[in-house]
């Protein structure tokens, strides 16, 4: 009895040991804590609410007048272009598209972190977009804005782009050319900015109806119960709420992969050397992920610092972030690799021509700018400490924003710079208009994110009290 007894008691110990073991094991799976303190529902809506609430900062007011003095001259180049026409812009030939182009491609890919952190996130149930995700779907919606004026003005009549871009009947029997990978970026541009528009719309009602229920001027009350449609929060609109948001998370989807694909599609479907490559579908999708977290990231560190949120959208948010900074990186850098083997391996003349121009012909130092920038400087991010630190990795995204621009600039100049007759050869150089024109799109961009977080609520309080500890009921063990 005794020799039974003992090995029960070791049988035991042995359980309890590995019980240990499984809950110490259990432990270090536990992701880090979402937010950097305690916090209650009032004190969420306290805290997002109050640069709503309050009067504008001397700040908010010096950083309006900046971005707005930037967006001036946006609108007056625009105007002198349509005056005087497309050649004051650097265009040439061979090089028929020149920064408009890059611009676009550009602010189209700005806008996909928008869609991916809402929409691909929220159906994987990544508890920490919820911090995020506002925030980064109007950067999609102003970003695609910005991209869409660049095409209007490449037509050099915009009053008139409807009559050429859309498959509209008219008096002439003219119908667009369906086979235009333009006419397709009409239908996936515009299809992704309706989508996006109403999923951040409904995601924006419940904090509508919030502010509503806060407001104390009449008017404020009037124009955001307007904005709420009605909202009650009875357990009947919550459900049909739920309904919605997913159903447009679940269209939104598809979009992140489809629209920079069809962008793509601009460039892969031509016959020109540097351009026809299969992998630009998947290259662009990857690069414009990479692009919009970098440029999210970019915003929102100086948001969060000017409306203190810091405890809501925490070091471990832009830690996350960072690090699917360094997995499209390294997806991006696996492209550029790809497309100089495969120039080289396909013995195809003109393609290993166009790619060794590319590196070592008159736009060296752009291929060198955006190779430095997109695969090589992204790489510190490996170290923990430069990830979490929001002085060692401002540069670093920064430097991500240059490099993507750069990306799109050297994928249309040094295909198109020298063609099959070197009697074409030419060297694009940007004019004032050009250059004015970018600067020009980054403060309309500035501006409408900075009205943004001065009369909607850059954070969705609803999501973020969904994920406070203790807010939900808990019935134990691990999940």
């Amino acid at each position: 009895m005794s020799s039974e007894s003992s090995n029960t008691d070791i049988r035991g110990k042995e359980i309890e040991a590995r019980q240990d073991k499984l809950d110490n094991d259990f432990s270090l799976l536990d992701p880090p804590a979402l937010f950097e303190r305690e916090m209650t529902c009032k004190s969420v809506d306290d805290d997002v609410f109050r640069p709503l609430e309050s009067f504008p900062t001397l700040m908010w007011y010096g950083s309006v007048s900046i971005a707005g003095g930037m967006a001036s001259i946006f609108f007056f180049c625009f105007a002198w272009t349509i005056i005087f026409g497309i050649g004051t812009w650097g265009n040439n030939n061979p090089v028929g598209w020149g920064w408009a182009i890059v611009n676009f491609v550009f602010w189209i890919g700005i806008g996909h972190a928008g869609t991916l952190i809402s929409a691909i996130l929220f159906l994987l149930r990544q508890k920490w977009r919820t911090g995020i995700c506002r925030f980064a779907e109007a950067m999609t919606i102003f970003a695609v804005i910005c991209a869409l004026q660049f095409p209007l003005i490449h037509t050099g009549r915009p009053w008139l782009a409807w009559y050429w871009m859309l498959p509209l009947p008219n008096q002439n029997d003219i119908w667009v050319n369906f086979r235009s990978p333009l006419l397709w970026d009409v239908f996936a541009v515009s299809t992704y900015f309706s989508v996006s528009l109403m999923f951040w719309y409904t995601g924006l009602v419940p904090d509508f109806a919030s502010i509503r229920d806060r407001a104390k001027n009449k008017i404020r009350k009037f124009i955001y119960g307007c904005l709420s449609l009605g909202w009650s929060g009875s357990n009947r609109a919550w459900q049909h709420y739920e309904k919605g948001y997913l159903i447009f998370a679940g269209l939104s989807t598809p979009l992140v992969l489809s629209v920079h694909s069809i962008v793509s599609f601009d460039f892969a479907t031509s016959v020109i050397p540097g351009w026809h490559t299969t992998i630009f579908p998947p290259y662009f999708v990857a690069g414009a992920v990479f692009s919009g977290f970098a440029m999210v990231s970019t915003v929102m560190i100086i948001m969060r610092k000017l409306f203190n949120l810091n405890h809501i959208v925490t070091d471990n948010h832009l830690e996350l972030m960072n690090k699917v900074v360094i997995l499209t990186s390294l997806i991006v850098a696996y492209a550029y690799a790809m497309e100089l083997f495969i120039a080289w391996y396909s013995g195809a003349m003109y393609e290993r021509f166009a790619f060794l121009n590319r590196v070592t012909g008159p736009y060296w130092w752009a291929y060198l700018t955006m190779v430095s920038c997109n695969c090589i400087i992204p790489q510190l991010f490996w170290f923990k400490k430069i990830r979490r630190s929001v002085v060692l990795m401002y540069p670093i995204i920064i430097l991500v924003n240059v490099g993507m621009w750069f990306e799109r600039f050297v994928i249309i100049s040094t295909s198109l710079h020298r063609d099959y007759l070197p009697a074409n050869w030419s060297y694009f150089s940007p004019t004032w208009v050009d250059i004015g024109l970018f600067i020009g799109s980054i403060g309309l961009f500035l501006s409408m994110v900075l009205m943004f977080c001065r009369f909607f609520p850059v954070v969705a309080t609803s999501e973020v009290k969904a994920v406070i500890p203790g807010i939900q009921p808990s019935h134990g063990g691990h999940s």
